[in-house]
């Protein structure tokens, strides 16, 4: 027979036991379900995040994040507002012409801190300046992050319109119809047509950077809806933590930030292509005032300059302020 000590110790011990699964299991919060809904199909620029989420830095914020390929910063901004996708990753200058008609979002981190914007020929059609785009024909995307800011470009180089032709079409129908030679050029993104379309024409390419002509805009950055901050900033906070330590590591190794997206998504394809792009769109996280800090932290001069640029030039009207537009509190 036990002694009623040892009985005690026995009972008090299988309890314990018991009890000790029930309560690590109950103190791990679920992860969340997070989609990030990027603003075009995956390219070099987007590696970061494939990184982090490959490294666990998402799932140790307890995010499951899910990524979603976008057709242009426009959808992408609008399926944020309509509350389809949780955050979305796009063009800021974009998403300030959407606010001012309405759309309740902001931006609550800026990782492309001028604009990748551009004009992007191959080197044989003889585009190196902007007068050259006389009588050329130029694919375009409508909706996408270039198309609502083209009007800007031409204003700031002096041309219009009517002094060349346009053709529109998706993504691929716009690299398709400059190999073809239907198109001399397209509006893309340096970080994405300009690290590919040598590879695709087999030939060195022209770049006319919109930010040459002095078009001060910031570029690409986390986008959120006003309910969303509202009800889930945590949530906000925990993403941009994760996401400001995936850019960070992949400023560090920026080879195994291209390895996460490529094995992610094979499809993407120019493997050498994407490193290209990531180290083009690294080169833009930075400004002269934010130079030393971390991503994604914007300076208030810096979305000042666009707010005025889009009001001067861009047909923004006038009675708001940058900080209408974006916070920087939810940022790490």
């Amino acid at each position: 027979m036990q002694h009623p000590i040892v009985r005690t110790l026995l009972a008090t011990t299988l309890a314990v036991a018991a009890w000790l699964p029930f309560t690590a299991h109950a103190q791990t919060p679920a992860r969340e379900k997070v989609v990030l809904m990027l603003n075009w199909f995956a390219y070099g620029e987007h590696a970061p995040f494939f990184l982090g989420k490959a490294r666990g830095y998402f799932e140790q914020e307890g995010i499951d994040i899910e990524f979603q390929e976008g057709r242009g910063s426009a959808v992408t901004i609008q399926a944020v507002g309509a509350g389809t996708a949780d955050l979305g990753y796009a063009d800021i200058g974009v998403m300030m012409k959407a606010v001012a008609r309405g759309a309740p979002v902001k931006t609550v981190g800026v990782l492309l801190q001028s604009t990748p914007s551009a004009v992007i020929s191959p080197a044989d059609r003889n585009i190196r300046t902007a007068a050259d785009l006389v009588g050329k024909t130029i694919a375009v995307t409508p909706g996408d992050a270039l198309a609502p800011i083209f009007p800007l470009y031409l204003k700031m180089v002096g041309l219009n319109d009517r002094q060349f032709k346009t053709i529109t079409g998706d993504a691929q129908m716009k690299m398709n119809s400059v190999v073809n030679k239907q198109a001399d050029a397209l509006l893309g993104f340096v970080t994405e047509q300009g690290a590919r379309m040598p590879g695709i024409v087999k030939q060195p390419v022209n770049i006319l950077r919109w930010s040459d002509a002095g078009v001060n805009l910031v570029g690409l950055g986390i986008v959120a809806k006003n309910d969303t901050l509202r009800t889930r900033g945590d949530m906000v906070r925990r993403f941009m933590r994760a996401a400001t330590r995936s850019a960070e590591e992949a400023i560090k190794d920026p080879q195994a930030a291209v390895d996460a997206m490529m094995k992610a998504r094979p499809d993407a394809g120019q493997p050498e292509a994407q490193l290209e792009s990531l180290k083009l769109s690294q080169a833009l996280y930075f400004t002269t005032e934010t130079k030393g800090g971390r991503p994604f932290k914007v300076s208030p001069k810096v979305m000042d300059q666009t707010l005025d640029t889009l009001v001067q030039y861009g047909g923004l009207e006038t009675g708001t302020k940058a900080n209408d537009y974006y916070t920087l509190e939810f940022l790490p």
